[in-house]
């Protein structure tokens, strides 16, 4: 098969598109031949050598694909060959063929383009699980998710808005915000002309944020304690803006808040499993029904992830850049 390889690490020059053996399921596994795959932030961290793939995972990048099942390893129920399936991946899905474990995988939506369906997994694992298993967002709360035309960022302002929560989005640009609204936000802060503790604060009546979604990491982590409301939660999925921050424990007290801070990546397959289980359970309806769907800026052919990468790092998209297997 081919798939993207880094033989060093370096810019979006440094993947290539190369034939590699093909991987064999084992227990409790199924190979999956890809459709299509989407591109994650931690695929960029991986091609600058910054983030290796946790120990027995495939090498190449991909933590997500959609396709159809080719093969069956020992151990696996309720999965038949030719099945259009989508699945979360520890990596290997930029390639033409990926293993995958069974408790990993998702019917493709009814009505859902198979390649359309790589755009869900990693989002939908990731904002279920931050935001509704961690931090139980309620019918009635405002939550706040900064990057809201992110892949992350458009599906939790969908989600969010389906349980009854208001939502607040922070994005750079007015044709992001716009398409954030479209969506369903009702809170829009430019963060590049606006404080977002002021923007959120005054749309709710000086009260805040009941949950905060963060990308950044350590540049809003003060302000994103100050943006909480009282027994607000704060999740941490990302640190685009730095590693290290100062909090005041203080005004953490104060407020009886909770900060969480999760990866999706490294986790033990039985938690991945539980996570993908609730999302079939509760998201995957949703989809069904029409209520929410995948936002997909481009295509773009697998062999061509040099520019997917690029037009991830320009950051002028909206939702995901798929990889679709030429």
């Amino acid at each position: 098969m081919h798939a993207i390889t880094i033989p060093e690490p370096g810019g979006p020059e440094a993947l290539v598109w190369d034939e590699v053996p093909d991987p064999v399921p084992g227990e409790g596994e199924v190979l999956i031949e890809v459709a299509a795959s989407a591109v994650n932030r931690a695929d960029l961290l991986q091609r600058q050598g910054f983030y290796d793939p946790p120990p027995g995972a495939s090498p190449y990048p991909g933590l997500e694909c959609s396709g159809r099942i080719a093969e069956i390893g020992p151990g696996v129920a309720g999965w038949n060959v030719g099945d259009e399936v989508c699945a979360l991946l520890s990596g290997g899905g930029y390639a033409e063929k990926v293993v995958a474990p069974a408790g990993q995988l998702l019917p493709v939506p009814s009505g859902l383009d198979v390649n359309r369906a790589a755009a869900l997994p990693e989002v939908a694992c990731t904002v279920w699980s931050n935001v509704f298993m961690i931090s139980h967002l309620r019918p009635g709360e405002t939550f706040l998710v900064h990057g809201g035309s992110s892949g992350i960022g458009t599906m939790a302002i969908q989600l969010a808005k389906a349980v009854g929560a208001r939502v607040a989005v922070t994005a750079g640009t007015k044709k992001k915000l716009e398409q954030c609204a479209a969506l369903g936000a009702d809170i829009l802060v430019d963060y590049r002309e606006q404080d977002f503790v002021e923007e959120v604060r005054r749309a709710t009546d000086g009260k805040g944020a009941d949950v905060v979604l963060d990308n950044m990491g350590a540049k809003y982590l003060d302000r994103n304690v100050r943006v909480l409301a009282v027994n607000g939660r704060l999740a941490i999925i990302g640190m685009q803006g730095g590693i290290k921050g100062e909090l005041n424990i203080g005004a953490l007290l104060a407020k009886r808040a909770a900060i969480s801070a999760t990866s999706l990546r490294a986790r033990p397959p039985q938690e991945k499993a539980a996570i993908v289980a609730a999302v079939r359970e509760h998201v995957w309806p949703l989809i069904d029904g029409g209520h929410v769907r995948p936002v997909v800026d481009r295509e773009i052919p697998m062999n061509d992830a040099a520019t997917a990468h690029r037009v991830l790092e320009e950051s002028g998209h909206v939702g995901k850049v798929l990889l679709v297997v030429p």
